[in-house]
Parts: C-alpha cells; sequence; structure tokens
C-alpha cells in the first residue's frame, strides 16, 4: 500500500468579520470627518466640516464593523435630468473612502454595491465619480471614463481643477 501525499496544513488566519453597511446617521459626522481625514491629507477628498457631514448624512453609507468603529463611507447625491433629452435623474457618488486598515478586503466593494442598489431603487440612470486616483474598483464595476458634459453640471462645475480628477460614469 502506498502513501498519497496530503497537501501541507495551512496555517490558520484569522479574519475580521464582514463589515455591515447601514445609513448614516447625523450622530456618524463627526466619525465621518475623522474616517475621511487621511484621505483629506494626501489630496485624494476635499475637507468637509463635521456640520455639512451632519446636515447631508442621508446622502451616506458607512461600513461599520463590529465593534460600531465605521471603516468606510459613500455619499450618493441624487441630480434632477437636466435636458428634455435626458432619461431621467443621474447620481454621483462623492466622499468615498475606506479606513487604511481594511483596505483591499472587500469594504469598497460592499459599499459600492450597496451605492448602486441605492441608485437603482431611486430609478437613477447612470452614477458618476471624480477619482485622483486610478479608480480600479469602479471600473472593475463597469465605469468607464466620461467627459464633464455628461456629468450633472452643478457637480462638475463644483470640480477644482487643480486637482485634476477625471470622471467615471456607469449607465445603469
Amino acid at each position: 500500500m502506498t502513501a498519497s501525499p496530503r497537501p501541507a496544513a495551512r496555517p490558520h488566519t484569522l479574519t475580521a468579520p464582514p463589515s455591515v453597511v447601514r445609513s448614516a446617521r447625523a450622530e456618524d459626522a463627526a466619525a465621518l470627518a475623522e474616517l475621511s481625514l487621511p484621505f483629506v491629507r494626501s489630496g485624494a477628498l476635499r475637507e468637509r466640516p463635521v456640520a455639512l457631514y451632519a446636515a447631508h448624512a442621508t446622502d451616506f453609507l458607512v461600513a461599520q464593523d463590529a465593534d460600531g468603529a465605521l471603516e468606510g463611507c459613500v455619499g450618493l447625491r441624487s441630480y434632477a435630468a437636466e435636458t428634455s433629452g435626458s432619461t431621467g435623474p443621474v447620481g454621483v457618488l462623492y466622499n468615498f473612502c475606506v479606513a487604511g486598515r481594511r483596505q483591499g478586503r472587500g469594504v469598497g466593494a460592499g459599499l459600492l454595491h450597496a451605492a448602486l442598489a441605492g441608485a437603482r431603487v431611486r430609478a437613477l440612470v447612470a452614477l458618476f465619480t471624480a477619482t485622483t486616483g486610478g479608480g480600479d474598483l469602479f471600473l472593475r464595476h463597469g465605469f468607464a471614463p466620461a467627459s464633464a458634459r455628461q456629468a450633472p453640471a452643478a457637480w462638475a462645475d463644483s470640480l477644482d481643477p487643480r486637482r485634476n480628477a477625471r470622471i467615471l460614469a456607469r449607465f445603469l
């Protein structure tokens, strides 16, 4: 009788429990500002005061760990159709960030999936975002480069040209 080789035992690694994605509340404003701060410092996000996060809390989805700490967030704002030829309202994803310790672990993808579901519930026909990075997560989820002319004018006009952000869109 010959013995078959067995694969080597894999070392057991502890994985963090998955985040829960929920709607933000006004009382999350300080945590949203804190979560965003490293991205503001790097130039990836604009600085927003805590009061603005509180005023627009209903725009945000947050990823929360089992201990209640926020691990990521994304804002979704709707814009009415701007032209008579437009097929419907569109949305803009903004202030998308994931805590450094949770990047690469599906938190961003979970937030993006929840935002896409929210866009469908709102009957949005497209989502836009601007990124100063590579935008890999967005590109993997069906976003493609777009022009400012395709985006809501009020949002596109608010983009700081010095940041050299790239506009991406996904039509739903």
